[in-house]
């Protein structure tokens, strides 16, 4: 098993040279689209895909000794599934196959674990390969942050070009640099170099005739981690590592992946220095410091970790167990998702088992996604497919895939530097076409949702291009795309922001359309929610696919308490303001709790969070925010205390104050202790000072012109000390009043000293 087409290729060309035999006779190779092999074949070389379809059709290998997997580091998704199905078959139907993982960098002893057998933990064998030794160049400072690491490769490729005659292996992460980096050598290089890309898109024969060695001169490949592993590059004796790589992360939440530029880790720097060894004495020149090299991980991320596991689900669901023997482990959560996507695709069932049009799906070599929209819309996909499957062909050209399919029929002028990339889709689209029949008649934006039915876009209210996605994730698209004004999109490509994911390709897809191809998917559904805009709950009926609203209408015979409880939701967004009435007995409350009273916890935080219990049964017939405004909710505090409570908050906090008079007065609580205002001859009589949930309350005394004359939380102790002031001035100024010299033993007063019968 090898891990990449190209290096299959070669792997069994090279073989069938040392063996002196044309290829097909004793090694031969399968990859996608492309055999030589023969009944006469003992070694065949095989894309990890090409081994998960032969267990998958026969466990039991027949005719097969051993299985080799090549570059196990790589860690690959298809290699750890195929390995994982290979230890059952041994374990259960083959006891005899032989299993070898191979690798210059991998951390054998966790593999050599999972390939125990009843014997213990697999043999490691350690065989040094020839290797010459390789300098390491590093560079004095690191590149900036800003800095584009283009520039800097083509001058140390110059540099390396200057300092030897041997040919030049440059590292760079993806096509688009290795084609700015082949701009910027034009005119710099010796005569005798020769420039050549090396990239997984690019066609065959231009594959194998950048590995071939040249007749005259020497090669600089600018290449992906395709060279990484697997090739030896005759004459290369110089390495130019940028020291990055492309990766793919999926987001399962959004159900897309994003590709991200990342440091290459410890193992793959090694293994892309190791080139410059593999002939004679080599150098690496890297782009990053011998400082920054200390933080570079010890391997990459194994796919399973990070990738997309639909194709993973499909083949578990085959196979019919879970509980595979993975190196890595699936994510549980990324695993779910998949299992979703499949169930929504109908490769699955509802109790998650293989269903027939599952098993189609995995006998075609593409994603679950793909291979679904090519078995019910055939033949007239596959130009749609091949796109997918490549990068795409008018980069900055706005998001209509519409247009790149005119290119593709010929039905527009190919643009300048398009012309590989488009003859690479046409020859993938033709490929695909073999065994199809024709399918349904679908325009290109149903067939699309064929293959992504998560990602049908809604535009969003407002004039922004932005869409609220099936599977209710967010989109966007830029200000002037063809597309932003479209009511209903399907998006094919995004950069997988899990918030708002900027849309890359797209298609327009009529409503029509989309209740044809999802009839039996389109819900109808009724709710209440409160709106934020419109203040007030909106009580509607609607049409559902998805997270997609395709019509609401009114539902007038809402049940009141489901109107409840979307106001409920509304009260939460605007806030308690309970009134005078309800704060004051809710003040109360808080104070008759701190006095150790057995009160609920009436606290704001505390009626937030029990909202629902003690307001939830009074909001009937509220559903706006003018009719909370208008609102009391004083009741609605009250039932929330029963008879028991309501006693203890009386005696302990009480609203009314009764005078020595027997007169009632209510207990302000408004500010920061409990106060009463009234006479100072009401007081009269008053030996002890009254309290308030064990605390004294206070007392503002006033004159018999209602004017303040003393504020106190102590009346005996005013009766003895700043009364006698108050006396002295006030005798004269409201002579005909009550103004005794023992006032804690005095009869309290409203009325003047000659109706009191006093001179």
């Amino acid at each position: 098993l090898e891990p990449r087409r190209l290096a299959a290729r070669a792997a069994a060309e090279r073989m069938a040279f040392e063996a002196g035999e044309p290829l097909g006779t004793t090694i031969g190779y399968r990859i996608r689209g492309e055999s030589k092999t023969s009944a006469s074949v003992r070694i065949e070389v095989v894309t990890e895909g090409i081994l998960t379809r032969m267990i998958q059709s026969d466990p039991e290998l027949p005719g097969i000794s051993a299985l080799i997997f090549d570059e196990f580091h790589e860690r690959s998704l298809a290699a750890d599934l195929g390995l994982a199905l290979a230890l059952e078959t041994r374990a259960v139907l083959r006891p005899d196959l032989m299993l070898l993982a191979m690798s210059a960098t991998l951390d054998a002893a966790p593999v050599a674990t999972l390939m125990a057998d009843e014997h213990g933990d697999a043999p490691v064998i350690t065989a040094e390969g020839r290797a010459y030794p390789v300098d390491i160049i590093w560079p004095k400072a690191p590149l900036p942050a800003k800095a584009r690491l283009e520039p800097a490769v083509a001058d140390l490729i110059c540099q390396a070009a200057s300092q030897s005659t041997g040919g030049i292996l440059a590292f760079l992460p993806g096509e688009g640099e290795i084609r700015r980096v082949e701009r910027a050598l034009a005119g710099r290089l010796p005569p005798d170099c020769v420039v050549m890309p090396l990239f997984g898109a690019l066609a065959a024969a231009a594959q194998r005739a950048a590995i071939t060695p040249l007749a005259t001169g020497r090669k600089v490949v600018l290449a992906t981690s395709i060279a990484e592993t697997s090739l030896t590059i005759p004459d290369i004796t110089n390495v130019v590592d940028a020291g990055r790589a492309r990766r793919s992360l999926f987001d399962p939440g959004s159900g897309m992946s994003r590709l991200v530029t990342t440091r290459v880790s410890h193992a793959e720097a090694t293994q892309r220095a190791g080139r410059a060894g593999r002939v004679k004495a080599g150098k690496c020149y890297r782009l990053w410091t011998k400082g920054e090299d200390g933080a570079l991980a010890s391997h990459p991320a194994p796919e399973i970790a990070a990738g997309d596991l639909a194709a993973l689900a499909l083949e578990l669901a085959i196979w019919g167990a879970d509980d595979l023997p993975f190196l890595t482990p699936p994510p549980p959560a990324a695993l779910a998702e998949a299992r979703k996507l499949l169930t929504a695709l109908g490769a699955l069932n509802a109790n998650g088992k293989i269903t027939p049009h599952g098993r189609v799906l995995a006998a075609m070599p593409l994603h679950p996604r793909l291979a679904h929209m090519l078995a019910i819309a055939g033949k007239q996909a596959t130009p749609l497919a091949a796109l997918l499957g490549e990068r795409d062909p008018l980069p900055g050209a706005g998001s209509d895939l519409a247009l790149r399919l005119d290119i593709i029929a010929g039905r527009a002028p190919v643009p300048s530097g398009s012309a590989p990339v488009l003859s690479r889709i046409r020859t993938e689209a033709k490929r695909l076409t073999r065994g199809l029949k024709n399918g349904a008649n679908l325009s290109p934006a149903a067939m699309l949702a064929l293959a992504y039915p998560d990602r049908i876009g809604q535009h969003r209210p407002g004039l922004a291009p932005r869409f609220v996605l099936s599977g209710g994730k967010g989109a966007k698209l830029r200000d002037h795309d063809p597309l932003a004004a479209a009511p209903y999109i399907v998006v094919a490509s995004a950069d997988g922001d899990p918030t708002e994911a900027q849309i890359r390709l797209a298609a327009r897809l009529d409503e029509s359309e989309l209740r044809t191809l999802f009839a039996a998917q389109i819900t109808q559904t009724q709710d209440c929610t409160w709106s934020r805009r419109d203040g007030r709950v909106l009580a509607q009926k609607h049409e559902r696919f998805g997270a997609l609203k395709l019509t609401s209408q009114p539902w007038p015979d809402a049940p009141p308490e489901t109107i409840a409880r979307a106001m409920l939701s509304g009260v939460r967004q605007l806030g308690l303001s309970l009134g005078p009435k309800a704060e004051r007995l809710r003040k109360r409350a808080v104070l008759a709790r701190q006095a150790g009273a057995d009160i609920p916890d009436m606290s704001l935080p505390a009626l937030m969070d029990n909202i629902e219990d003690w307001l939830l049964p009074h909001l009937t017939g509220i559903r706006s925010a003018a009719a909370w405004k208008q609102f009391n909710p004083e009741p609605a505090l009250r039932a929330a205390l029963d008879w028991g409570q309501m006693q203890a908050l009386e005696r302990v906090a009480p609203g009314q104050f009764t005078t020595p008079m027997g007169r009632s007065i209510a207990i302000d609580y408004d500010t920061d202790m409990p106060q009463i205002d009234l006479r100072l001859q009401e007081m009269f009589g008053t030996s002890r000072h009254p309290s308030v949930a064990g605390q004294p309350l206070r007392v503002t005394l006033l004159s018999p012109a209602g004017r303040p004359l003393q504020v106190t939380t102590d009346l005996p102790r005013f009766w003895v000390g700043e009364y006698l002031e108050v006396r002295k001035e006030m005798r004269g100024r409201y002579p005909k009043h009550y103004w005794p010299e023992n006032p804690a033993e005095a009869q309290p007063t409203l009325k003047v000293r000659s109706k009191m019968g006093q001179k």
